[in-house]
């Protein structure tokens, strides 16, 4: 059973808070593309894409598409005012040097010590590594919004990653359908639940132990 998309929406909705006037933005494919919808109109941001664009604009409407303007997904796109073209190796010369403000990615696992692994399930067909490694090392800050849950009903917060890493100890703040964690220096601390949630459903269905933040923001459906 796939998640509903007001779940999608939600869980983009909560990573758009995490995102500042004047920030270069890095957006990784699936739910984290959801989240410009979310953002208020006085937040102006340049949306940057690893195939070499600084300045994404939003989905174009339908016929409006130009075939030699795609994400890094391969996604028609267009480009805001002020936007820009490179080719690839600016766009990660943008990343390594810094940057980069914020990331917003998928993820297959991440550790309770913000270790992040979600480029390749060992013995599956993979696209690449894309920009994952060097997002999640040199942005300032990586935000993961993923299902608490892989569709087997295992965590994915884990105390440590199976899967292979795409980098150690990277991730700042962990998003899902349930809850938000915040990973800091003494470990992983839930800050936020989604209603209906409470916290023994997301204990029972996290792989490793947390702290819990004396103030729990509970955030309405």
């Amino acid at each position: 059973m796939g998640m509903g998309v007001d779940i999608r929406n939600q869980m983009a909705k909560r990573a758009a808070e995490e995102i500042q006037n004047g920030m270069v933005v890095n957006l990784g494919i699936g739910i984290p593309s959801l989240v410009p919808n979310h953002l208020s109109q006085k937040i102006q941001v340049m949306f940057h894409a690893e195939n070499g664009i600084m300045g994404m604009g939003p989905s174009p409407i339908k016929g409006n598409e130009d075939e030699n303007l795609c994400n890094a997904g391969g996604f028609p796109v267009t480009l805001t005012n002020g936007g820009s073209y490179c080719d690839s190796s600016i766009a990660f010369g943008m990343i390594r040097s810094g940057r980069v403000d914020i990331t917003i990615l998928g993820s297959l696992q991440v550790s309770q010590d913000g270790d992040l692994a979600n480029w390749i399930v060992p013995g599956k067909k993979v696209p690449g590594m894309g920009g994952a490694m060097e997002l999640a090392q040199k942005a300032k800050k990586v935000i993961v919004v993923m299902n608490h849950c892989d569709k087997h009903g295992h965590p994915k917060i884990v105390n440590r990653c199976t899967l292979p890493l795409t980098s150690s100890r990277c991730v700042d703040v962990i998003i899902t359908e349930l809850a938000v964690f915040k990973i800091t220096e003494t470990g992983l601390i839930l800050t936020e639940l989604f209603a209906p949630y409470k916290l023994d459903i997301v204990e029972g269905k996290t792989g490793c132990e947390f702290k819990v933040s004396e103030m729990i923001r509970n955030i309405p459906y």
